[in-house]
């Protein structure tokens, strides 16, 4: 039985014993029986703002799980940045350790060294140690000398 129906059972309960609402007594008991009434439908919407609010949130921690998805995917993608094993972002067996084609800068946000090739757009690098987006100005003519050896 729901707050609702129990509050209307009370008013019936109170209207089949013929209360008399004009006596002292009745005046007392008729106020506090509209009073529940009254709480139980004011604690019935506020369960329907809570599930509804529940169903929302649910709604956006499935959001936020696929854009989690799509973040840790690109990050997978940004781990190419491989170096000479200098910094915390790679692994002592480096690929780019071994040759001389990459370029190395520093992290402005965190001053880690960053080792990349000429397959990374150098305008849209991302710390693999802090994850701060960051341009690294390389010339032309370096590309092309990366690219030709």
């Amino acid at each position: 039985m729901t707050l609702i129906e129990k509050a209307a059972y009370l008013k019936g309960l109170a209207d089949g014993m013929e209360l008399d609402r004009s006596s002292k007594d009745g005046k007392l008991i008729g106020a506090l029986i509209d009073l529940v009434s009254d709480m139980a439908e004011e604690i019935g919407n506020l369960r329907e703002d809570v599930e509804t609010l529940n169903d929302y949130a649910e709604e956006l921690d499935e959001d936020l799980g696929s854009v989690e998805e799509l973040l840790f995917d690109d990050a997978d993608e940004d781990e190419e940045f491989d170096c000479d094993g200098d910094c915390s972002c790679c692994a002592e067996d480096c690929e780019l350790a071994e040759e001389d084609d990459y370029f190395e800068v520093e992290c402005p946000s965190c001053g880690d060294t960053i080792c990349f090739d000429s397959s990374i757009d150098p305008e849209e690098l991302i710390c693999p140690a802090c994850g701060e987006k960051f341009e690294c100005l390389v010339s032309e003519e370096d590309l092309k000398a990366l690219d030709a050896e």
